[in-house]
C-alpha cells in the first residue's frame, strides 16, 4: 500500500517510515524540518521539504502523485506543553490549521484513511487511574487542547463526509533516535545530554510527578494497525480514539535513579501530575499490546550513549 507520512524526519515519524519500508509499503514523508533531522531519512522513502500549513502545497502535490496515499499518518507537530505555552498562536498555525488542511486534502483528493497523534496531554489532571479514553478532558495547555481540537475535527470530517479516521493518545513516548536537546526533548533526553556535559540532571518540582513511558517501536505498531486493519467489524474509523500506553507508569526521580545520580531540583512547571493509560480498548480492538519496559531498554540507551 501506499501511506504518507507527515513528519517523517522526526523522531516517532522515523521510525514509523522504517517499519512502512520493512513491511513493503511505498511511503513518502513531508516534513518542514523544524525539529526533524535530515539524518533520520530513510533509503527507500522520498522526502519533501513542506510545510503543513501550507494550503495550496497539498493540491499542486497530491495532484502531481501517480497515485493517491491509501493512508497518511499525521504526526507533524509544534510538540510540548511549555513552548506551547510561550507561542500559542505559532503553535496553533501548526497544530490545528495544518492539521484542516490534511483533513481537507484528504477529501478532495481520495485519500480513504486518516491516523492522527493525539496526546495523553488532552486529560489534564485526571481522576481516574489508570485512565479510560471517555475520562473527562481538562487541556492545560494550548498544545493539548490543540490536540483535542484535531481529535475533534477528525471526527466530524468521518462524519461530513465519510473520511476514515484514528486518533491515537500517545503516553510520554522514549526510544530510538529521542531528541537530546532542544525545546521538544523528552526528560530522558535532557538528563542524558546532561550528564554528558557533566552537569547535574534537573528536576522540576519534587520529582514525584508520574508519567506513563511508551517505546516508540510500540507507538509504530499501533500505527500500522490502525493505518491497515480494516477486518474488525467494532473498528469502525470514525474518529475513534485509542490510549497508546504502556499500562505503568515511573516517577521522574525513579527515572533519574536509573540514569545516574548527581540532580538538583529546581521550580515544578504546568503538567499533570499523573499520567496512566488505561490501554484495554487499544487491546481489544486494535489488537495491540505494549512489548517493552523502560528498565529493559535504559540499560541498552546508556551503554550507546557512553554513560
Amino acid at each position: 500500500m501506499y501511506a504518507l507520512v507527515t513528519g517523517g524526519a522526526g523522531f516517532i515519524g522515523s521510525n514509523l517510515i522504517d517499519r512502512l519500508i520493512k513491511d513493503g509499503h511505498d511511503v513518502v514523508s513531508i516534513d518542514d524540518y523544524s525539529s526533524g533531522k535530515r539524518s533520520n531519512e530513510l533509503d527507500g522513502c522520498l522526502y519533501i521539504s513542506a510545510d503543513i500549513q501550507d494550503i495550496e502545497f497539498w493540491g499542486r502535490r497530491l495532484e502531481k502523485m501517480d497515485k493517491i496515499p491509501d493512508v497518511i499518518f499525521h504526526l507533524a507537530a509544534k510538540a510540548r506543553v511549555q513552548p506551547s505555552i510561550e507561542n500559542p498562536i505559532e503553535f496553533h498555525n501548526t497544530n490545528v490549521n495544518g492539521t484542516l488542511n490534511l483533513l481537507n486534502a484528504c477529501v478532495k483528493y481520495g485519500v480513504k484513511r486518516f491516523v492522527f497523534s493525539s496526546s495523553s496531554s488532552v486529560y489534564g489532571n485526571v481522576e481516574t487511574t489508570p485512565t479510560p479514553e471517555e475520562h473527562i478532558l481538562n487541556p492545560l495547555s494550548p498544545y493539548a487542547l490543540q490536540k483535542l481540537i484535531g481529535e475533534q475535527y477528525c471526527k466530524l470530517y468521518s462524519e461530513l463526509y465519510g473520511l476514515e479516521t484514528v486518533c491515537l493518545r500517545y503516553f510520554n513516548v522514549y526510544g530510538k533516535r529521542q531528541l537530546l536537546e532542544g525545546a521538544y526533548c523528552l526528560v530522558m533526553g535532557v538528563f542524558a545530554q546532561q550528564l554528558l556535559e557533566g552537569k547535574p540532571m534537573t528536576i522540576n518540582g519534587d520529582g514525584e510527578q508520574r508519567r506513563d513511558f511508551t517505546y516508540v517501536g510500540d507507538v509504530v505498531d499501533a500505527n500500522i494497525k490502525a493505518g491497515f486493519n480494516v477486518k474488525i467489524p467494532i473498528f469502525k474509523c470514525s474518529g475513534d480514539i485509542f490510549n497508546i500506553g504502556n499500562g505503568d507508569n515511573r516517577s521522574v526521580n525513579q527515572i533519574a535513579d536509573l540514569m545516574g545520580e548527581d540532580r538538583v531540583n529546581v521550580s515544578p512547571v504546568i503538567e499533570p501530575k499523573e499520567t496512566l493509560a488505561d490501554n484495554d480498548k487499544a487491546y481489544r480492538v486494535l489488537g495491540w499490546k505494549p512489548t517493552m519496559k523502560i528498565e529493559d531498554w535504559m540499560t541498552k540507551y546508556k551503554e550507546e550513549l557512553g554513560l
